[in-house]
């Protein structure tokens, strides 16, 4: 009953909203930065009704390699820190974008074309953005 009030009325019960400062992402933006993902961003998505989670953390690699890199170190280190693992991945087949999708948290790990063409951080462009360098 309580997944249909949830959907019923948009909000959640009983989970924890997370901030910049949850252990989770920071692990996350750290191990974009020790693969040497670039352009990383994070839009706080907390403040807008019908966002799907708290953040989008949003990077960019240069090859699929280097993709496959960043998303298999973000599994890695979120399980072995955090004891985690995504609810959901997509993209592990083309490597042009993968997403990893930690309920609260989703990363879009995206190489520079498919993120031009998406321009997710336009489509939330009303969510705070904070730009992470290393």
């Amino acid at each position: 009953m309580e997944q249909l009030s949830m959907l019923a009325t948009g909000k959640r019960k009983g989970v924890a909203r997370l901030t910049r400062n949850s252990k989770i992402f920071k692990t996350i933006v750290h191990a974009i930065q020790d693969k040497k993902g670039e352009n990383i961003v994070s839009l706080d998505l907390r403040k807008i009704p019908e966002a799907v989670a708290d953040f989008f953390i949003v990077c960019e690699a240069s090859s699929t390699t280097q993709v496959k890199a960043i998303a298999d170190f973000i599994e890695e280190s979120t399980r072995t820190s955090c004891d985690d693992l995504p609810y959901k991945h997509e993209g592990r087949q083309t490597l042009q974008w993968v997403l990893l999708d930690y309920v609260n948290v989703v990363v879009h790990v995206m190489l520079p074309e498919s993120r031009r063409f998406y321009k997710l951080e336009d489509m939330w462009s009303d969510a705070p953005r904070e730009e992470h360098t290393a």
